[in-house]
């Protein structure tokens, strides 16, 4: 008797639920905690026992390993995390992981149904948001064990198949069992998914904690596949961070293969429960993963300059032409936070480059450089593109899964960009402006320059920008008073004349979008 087309097509329909719970999780608690996981990081990090502490929680809610490192990767390459503070994550985020495989060894499929019936309930019926987003955690975990308990069944059959169970008696060669384990994980891209199949196939019977043991070292290292494939396009950093993630499982697996081929290890975790196949499994992966933890500790700082070594970091582009590159838009826990980040850098960037034209732009009327007016035009053009990328890519992050604060601080960024764009065209235009003024004249636009300057450097406190732009009001309403008066006295030419009602139009129009700029700022802080 051998698995028919039904059992297989349920085998893959129960993986199918299992991968789906896993990412039902991970939206849950993204929705829940989302921008405050940075915070979150920040805080506990700095310590190396609290943010194995803090890895191990985040993988146990979320019952993935690979999407905590994809987001500690997607960290580390927005510049929110220090290399050594992922190092911490990582381990905590490899005993987190274990949590799948003890829930499975406790047969809480048998609840599993409840679970998810709860949680379709607390989405469907409560109208709080935050119970909204707990009951997607525990519908996803109920949905995920239901699908654990379809590929168990669907595996049943197997038993009888002579060809399968020689097959899995082979994984007791080290090699072979380790490849098979790192290769099946790898395309499933799911530790705890390959780990309960192995489980379900030792309940079954199929095969012995011998063999088993070599394919559970080899799942700990194909479950890295995720994050170097999430590394591609980061930065070097996060590059590193990916190299610390593989080298913990390769050192991990080394260790324990030794152990197991020479000391009666896989016996002695066997006899612990030795009529619940499951939980032999689950015990030597967890005692896999707390004992490496505890090995390499002392040995985090190390990891992280092995890392380097390996993966040297490049030379540090010039500022001016750095732009950190933008996360894929894909779903995946940490996206909220690491969405934010990149966008307030951008933002940032493209905010400094506007600003600096405002200065080169008054400073052509005062003096005329062919070098600065190049340098304007070349900067206008990027504040321009950039933009346009910058609007196009928070619409499409938009797209993507966000709780309410997140959705409303991107949309007031996409709002301000237009500001920002605005200031940077108007102050390319004053460049254009080719007149000659006495030295009266020019102090007047030296004391514009400084006073238009100053206020971009309050942007983030509203109350002082507002000062800062009635200060500005004040003086261009001085200008026009003295405009007039020397026209009464015909003491200014008419391009003079000209000249001063074309730079006050534009100095307001640029005041009041720096007005807007603060105002938005201030919503955003308002609603944090």
């Amino acid at each position: 008797m051998i698995m028919t087309t039904l059992n297989f097509i349920s085998l893959l329909g129960g993986l199918a639920l299992f991968l789906y719970g896993m990412q039902m999780m991970s939206s849950g608690l993204e929705n829940a905690a989302g921008d405050k996981m940075k915070g979150i990081l920040e805080k506990l990090t700095s310590n190396r026992f609290l943010g194995v502490i803090v890895g191990a929680l985040i993988t146990a809610v979320i019952q993935s390993s690979s999407a905590t490192t994809v987001m500690v990767v997607g960290f580390v390459n927005a510049g929110m995390m220090s290399l050594r503070q992922a190092v911490w994550i990582i381990m905590g985020a490899n005993i987190g992981t274990t949590i799948t495989g003890q829930l499975i060894a406790l047969d809480i499929g048998a609840i599993a149904p409840v679970l998810a019936f709860l949680g379709v309930v607390m989405v469907v019926f409560i109208k709080n948001q935050k119970a909204n987003y707990f009951g997607q955690i525990l519908a996803g975990l109920g949905v995920l064990f239901i699908g654990m308990e379809m590929m168990s069944t669907a595996m049943m059959p197997l038993r009888e198949s002579q060809g399968f169970i020689s097959l899995m008696t082979t994984f007791s060669n080290p090699l072979f069992g380790i490849i098979a384990g790192a290769v099946f994980t790898a395309v499933i891209q799911s530790s705890s998914a390959s780990v309960g199949i192995l489980q379900a196939l030792a309940a079954n019977g199929l095969i012995g904690l011998d063999g088993a043991v070599y394919v559970l070292f080899g799942q700990n290292i194909g479950t890295c596949i995720t994050a170097v494939l999430a590394s591609i396009g980061t930065n070097r950093e996060a590059k590193q961070t990916t190299v610390i993630h593989l080298s913990f499982n390769i050192i991990g697996t080394l260790i324990f293969t030794v152990i197991c081929m020479f000391t009666p290890l896989a016996d002695f975790v066997g006899s612990l429960t030795p009529n619940n196949a499951a939980s032999q499994i689950a015990n030597m992966h967890t005692l896999f993963n707390i004992v490496t933890t505890l090995l390499l500790l002392p040995f985090g700082g190390y990891l992280a300059t092995f890392a380097q070594k390996i993966l040297p970091s490049k030379k540090e582009e010039k500022e001016e032409d750095y732009l950190s590159p933008l996360p894929a838009s894909g779903y995946q826990i940490g996206t909220s936070a690491i969405l934010v980040e990149q966008i307030e850098q951008e933002i940032s960037y493209i905010s400094k480059l506007s600003f600096e034209n405002i200065d080169d732009g008054l400073s052509q009327i005062i003096s005329y450089n062919s070098k600065t007016n190049k340098d304007l035009s070349d900067r206008n053009n990027k504040v321009n593109t950039l933009s346009r990328e910058l609007s196009k890519y928070i619409t499409e992050a938009l797209g993507i899964e966000q709780n309410s604060e997140n959705s409303f601080i991107m949309s007031v960024y996409y709002h301000l960009l237009i500001d920002i764009e605005s200031i940077s065209n108007y102050a390319f235009k004053i460049k254009d402006y080719k007149v000659d003024l006495n030295e009266s004249e020019k102090s007047r636009i030296i004391k514009l320059k400084n006073l238009v300057t100053d206020i971009t450097f309050s942007l983030n406190d509203f109350e002082k920008t507002e000062y800062k732009y009635n200060k500005i009001k004040e003086f261009l309403e001085e200008i026009k008073k003295t405009q007039i008066i020397r026209m009464k006295e015909k003491s200014i030419s008419f391009e003079i004349t000209l000249f001063f009602s074309q730079i006050v139009n534009d100095i307001e129009r640029i005041s009041d979008h720096i007005m807007t700029i603060s105002k938005d700022y201030d919503l955003i802080l308002n609603n944090n």
